[in-house]
């Protein structure tokens, strides 16, 4: 049985500490400092520096020492076309036993002020790519032997997996911390979203907002435009994350200033609001306000942004709705047998300032039924790549349609629900209802447990 000398012990016990760093939770900058201390005390030299590669500049940047003065540490460019780094990136232990004569010296002058003989550099090598190199200074000629040399090598494959393991560590600490604000913005979008309805006599209203990620671009609103009046919107910022949702939150906080406005010249008796009738009022509203909001987004969108919108005014009074539909998802109004598109309006919001917008006005009925929805509705797949339609929507609205408006958002949403099974969704969804009708008690509607 070999017996181990009290040196060959303790480096056996500085190697085992040093692996601890490679499983360690640890931020770059501190793992690196441990490391270079750990090289030092393990090969027995008097100082070290650690030196990364940056792919963007080809330059190798110092990130640690120790035993360097500030000055030797900040002695100038050192690239990976160095003599010296082009063999240890080519797997050699480059040693230089005196660096004072030695021609493949950069630096001769700052190595003298140093003090500095002897040098051995090792490539860090991960994944058979180098990432850095590991360099041992003495103070005296040292001729580094095969033990030297295969402990640095064994030292600097430590060190590669620790840098890189320290690496994924800050970026999932990163990845952590944007998750963690993209829940915040997550929660601070969905207070936009209405908490409660509308109670306006002779209308039963229900809506919901689902986004596929933490913060999406769907968003619908409800707009007070007198005891009579009320303005919905639903639209959809084409994108995902929180680009959408930034663009989300500023269309809203316009739409809704320009309703206010609007609210208060007519109260005022604003005369650029002087129209002949209701109707006529409606639609000239409707019509300037989709104008004003696209001006808006083409001063917002940048290039291959857009925003689809159905902007509409229900008055219960002359029961009639006027809207425009910048290229959103047509609202579809039921009524008996019969399925109408409300398509009529203009272009998207965001492509040219000087698109012209049409408003349309649609008389309402007794017991129709408004279904507003953003396409991640129908666009759901299942697992098979199928798309849920949108007559497969109108078949589930329909088994609903003697129910309340609550009702029927369940049961298109529940029928999706076993279409799409639990395949993940890519796009947000958005459904309004609404109906021409009082709210009554309804039972559990039958549509609700049909297989």
């Amino acid at each position: 049985m070999t017996v181990k000398s009290k040196g060959q012990i303790k480096r056996g016990q500085q190697l085992y500490q040093l692996t601890s760093l490679v499983a360690g939770e640890f931020s770059l900058p501190e793992v690196l400092d441990k490391l270079a201390e750990a090289a030092v005390k393990i090969i027995g030299v008097k100082a070290c520096s650690i030196r990364l590669l940056d792919e963007e500049t080809n330059d190798l940047k110092m990130r640690s020492t120790y035993g360097l003065s500030e000055a030797y540490r900040n002695k100038g460019v050192v690239t990976r076309h160095d003599p010296v780094i082009k063999a240890a990136f080519a797997g050699e232990a480059v040693v230089l036993d005196d660096m004072r004569v030695d021609g493949r010296i950069k630096y001769r002058e700052a190595t003298l002020q140093e003090g500095l003989v002897s040098q051995m550099t090792v490539a860090m090598t991960f994944r058979n790519q180098a990432i850095g190199v590991l360099r041992l200074y003495s103070p005296r000629p040292k001729h580094f032997d095969d033990d030297d040399i295969n402990l640095a090598r064994s030292v600097a494959s430590q060190c590669a997996v620790a840098i890189t393991n320290a690496r994924f560590y800050t970026e999932s600490l990163k990845g952590a911390k944007m998750a963690e604000q993209m829940r915040l913005a997550g929660i601070i979008q969905r207070r936009m979203i209405p908490k409660t309805l509308p109670q306006i006599q002779g209308l039963d209203i229900d809506a919901l907002y689902y986004p596929c990620f933490d913060v999406g671009g769907d968003f619908y609103d409800f707009l007070p435009l007198g005891p009579h009046k009320l303005g919905i919107v639903i639209a959809d910022v084409i994108g995902k994350g929180l680009p959408a949702a930034i663009m989300m939150s500023w269309l809203r906080g316009a739409i809704r200033a320009y309703t206010d406005t609007f609210h208060q010249a007519i109260q005022v008796g604003d005369s650029a609001w002087d129209e002949p009738n209701q109707t006529a009022l409606n639609e000239a509203y409707v019509k300037r306000a989709v104008a004003k909001f696209n001006r808006l987004a083409c001063q917002e969108c940048r290039d291959g942004e857009f925003i689809t919108l159905f902007y509409a005014i229900l008055d219960c009074e002359t029961r009639t709705m006027s809207y425009s539909n910048c290229g959103h998802e047509p609202t579809v109004l039921i009524r008996g047998d019969q399925d109408i598109d409300l398509d009529r309006g203009g272009l998207v919001l965001g492509l040219d300032p000087n698109t012209a917008y049409e408003a349309v006005t649609v008389t309402l009925e007794q017991d129709d039924c408004l279904i507003f929805y953003t396409d991640g509705l129908t666009d759901a797949l299942n697992f098979d790549g199928q798309l849920w339609s949108k007559s497969q929507m109108l078949e589930a609205a329909r088994r609903a349609l003697m129910c309340n408006a609550s009702h029927i958002t369940k049961a298109i949403l529940q029928y999706r629900r076993r279409f799409v099974g639990l395949a993940r969704q890519l796009d947000d969804t958005s459904v309004v209802v609404v109906k021409i009708a009082e709210k009554r008690p309804c039972d559990d509607c039958q549509a609700l447990s049909e297989e």
